[in-house]
């Protein structure tokens, strides 16, 4: 008995309300029990030993869900925002030795991450050893400092005003292609408007959404709904699909540099996609930017001078 009131008056550590926002923030064992670096049964265990010694439940448990409790609910409004700080003040004060170390967490869409971070991510991590690099590759809008990155990557028009932003790379140019075959069987479309008769490869967001494909020239924006003989947010199965001959692509360029070169693919209407600006890395204005990431964006500076030297 005493025992038990030993450990319910006990206060926890900073490990137990780590695993905790963890678990609240993924809403899922498995995620938080990765990103924390531990297994699912020593996660789990963490939090009973924490429910216990508060007294109160936190976490309503499926098999297939988790859900805060009130309790939880309170607890984590008040602890988050307080580990950001002490983690903001190990930064600060890992920042006095001059050497970038710990973890370096990217969200970032996966164009972003196949034709922009992936080239960069060695060549990084070479020149900083003691970097650990965490890029999470998602189509949908993220709440970068709710869900615990570091930075994240988005086009201009999608960044939020309170964040400061950089140039990751030069501009970019979307491209409509086709294979030879397809071409051969369908015909060639000359406008925009005709991809409203050709079978398309078309991608959906994690949102749900399907955007509409838009074309520019000398200053006329047009806007269309093509109908979609394939959905998908793989690159490599859109890849395959359109070099098969399945349908009409959009994509960027850097996707499709070497079929377009080959002459696996065609690239169709090019006075209709003009160049438009490139991902932007973006991260929360505080006082004292993590060691990491002040690495990552000197490097990222760096990366585009010599980038710009060798065109």
């Amino acid at each position: 008995m005493a025992c038990s009131h030993y450990r319910t008056m006990t206060k926890p550590d900073l490990r137990d309300l780590d695993v905790f926002v963890a678990v609240a923030r993924t809403r899922n064992f498995r995620r938080a029990a990765i990103e924390m670096r531990v297994s699912v049964s020593s996660l789990s265990q963490r939090l009973r030993d924490l429910e216990e010694r508060l007294g109160v439940r936190l976490l309503n448990r499926t098999t297939r869900s988790v859900a805060l409790t009130e309790a939880g609910e309170l607890l984590l409004s008040r602890v988050a925002p307080a580990l950001r700080d002490v983690g903001d003040a190990l930064d600060q004060v890992r920042g006095l030795r001059e050497v970038a170390s710990g973890r370096l967490r990217i969200n970032a869409p996966p164009p972003a991450v196949d034709l922009v971070l992936a080239p960069m991510a060695g060549p990084f991590l070479a020149a900083y050893p003691q970097v650990d690099l965490d890029i999470v590759s998602e189509s949908g809008f993220v709440d970068i400092v709710t869900a615990g990155f570091d930075a994240g990557v988005r086009y201009g028009e999608h960044l939020a005003q309170d964040m400061v932003a950089i140039p990751l790379s030069g501009p970019q140019r979307y491209v409509v292609v086709a294979s030879p075959a397809y071409l051969a069987r369908r015909g060639r479309p000359k406008h925009p408007k005709d991809l409203l008769g050709h079978d398309c490869i078309r991608a959906r967001y994690s949102s749900g959404v399907m955007h509409d494909l838009e074309f520019e020239k000398a200053g006329q924006v047009v806007k269309v709904d093509p109908p979609a003989k394939l959905i998908s947010t793989n690159m490599t199965l859109a890849m395959r699909a359109a070099l098969d001959g399945a349908g009409i692509w959009a994509t960027i360029d850097g996707y499709v540099g070497e079929a377009l070169q080959s002459g696996a693919l065609v690239s169709l209407m090019e006075d209709w996609c003009e160049p438009f600006p490139g991902p932007f890395l973006y991260y929360p204005s505080r006082r004292q930017t993590p060691p990491a990431l002040r690495a990552f964006i000197d490097f990222v500076a760096d990366w585009r001078k010599r980038d710009t030297r060798s065109k």
